[in-house]
């Protein structure tokens, strides 16, 4: 269950009204994680309170996003094994397709609302001002960037902050177009601070843009490849399938291949993303193939060779 306790120092109206707004960000799906961003660089030596609920947030829409997509394709996976082999097996088979779709239906919501329930609990605990932790995550990010809400005196670890923040980045990269929010609004808002932070979103940013840039690529080419084959085979008329036909088929079987081998390894990208994340979060520099060699290149350039993209300011 969720840790919801009253802080010694009950937060101020504009400290509860950010932690407010980080947590039901996480309502517009992959839109959301632009805010948490922001107010985790607004308030970041001003209120550790705020501070620790928006990386919380982006913590939870990150990492709670991930979590969401592998259970929703594993409802997927479920009611299609169900359905053929109910199918196979049923004599009424409009009773049993309707079962099945209200059954896939039922679940597929469930898992909306259960992703959306923790973020609406955590807004309204803020609203109180109460210190409110998400479960599993909660107290172990407390304990990662010793988060004491009854010290005052005492900052969230700045080298963890920015640790997490980057992960989170990493993470997002299975958010297609929004995950790109994270890096870039953290680069903007704290790469000059942080060398480190910059390098980390830079790549990342880099690695996100070539993976979109990839997958429309091939969205594309099939596209392409449909328009080539309708207009070929459409000149054929009634005789058949001609020379130009037989062309315009060999073309889109040529693309509809190169879109499968790319809608296949997209998910490795993916899972390169989420295992660059977790490095940087035991403490590792993790460097993308390529694209990490060519930022910390760019960087070393800009900087003049004073500091190297692993160290902080």
């Amino acid at each position: 269950m969720p840790r919801n306790t009253l802080m010694k120092n009950t937060p101020t109206t504009e400290e509860r009204i950010w932690a407010v707004i980080a947590h039901l960000s996480a309502i517009a799906m992959g839109m959301g994680l632009l805010l948490p961003v922001i107010g985790w660089s607004e308030q970041r030596r001003k209120s550790k309170y705020v501070s620790f609920q928006c990386l919380q947030a982006l913590g939870y829409q990150s990492l709670g996003y991930t979590v969401w997509i592998l259970f929703t394709l594993l409802v997927v996976i479920f009611t299609s094994i169900t359905a053929v082999v109910g199918i196979a097996n049923v004599e009424n088979l409009q009773t049993e397709m309707m079962s099945i779709v209200i059954a896939h239906t039922t679940l597929m919501f469930g898992l909306i609302g259960i992703y959306f329930a923790l973020p609406i609990v955590g807004a309204v605990a803020c609203a109180f001002g109460k210190d409110f932790r998400y479960p599993f995550m909660g107290k172990r990010l407390a304990g990662y960037l010793e988060y004491d809400s009854s010290d005052e005196d005492e900052w969230l670890i700045e080298d963890h902050e920015d640790r997490w923040v980057t992960a989170m980045g990493h993470f997002s990269v299975i958010i297609m177009l929004w995950g790109m929010l994270v890096p870039l609004v953290a680069w903007i808002l704290q790469g000059k601070r942080s060398l480190f932070l910059r390098f980390q979103t830079i790549q990342t940013l880099a690695f996100q843009i070539g993976l979109t840039l990839l997958f429309f690529a091939g969205i594309f080419l099939y596209v392409v490849g449909a328009i080539v084959l309708l207009g070929t085979v459409g000149l054929s008329g009634d005789a058949g399938i001609n020379s130009s036909g037989m062309v315009g088929l060999g073309i889109f079987f040529i693309f509809m291949l190169i879109f499968f081998v790319i809608v296949l390894t997209v998910p490795l990208f993916h899972i390169m993303g989420q295992w660059a994340g977790y490095r940087v979060l035991k403490g590792d520099d993790y460097h993308y193939p390529v694209v990490g060699k060519l930022v910390e290149k760019r960087l070393l350039q800009s900087s003049s060779g004073s500091q190297t993209p692993m160290e902080h300011n």
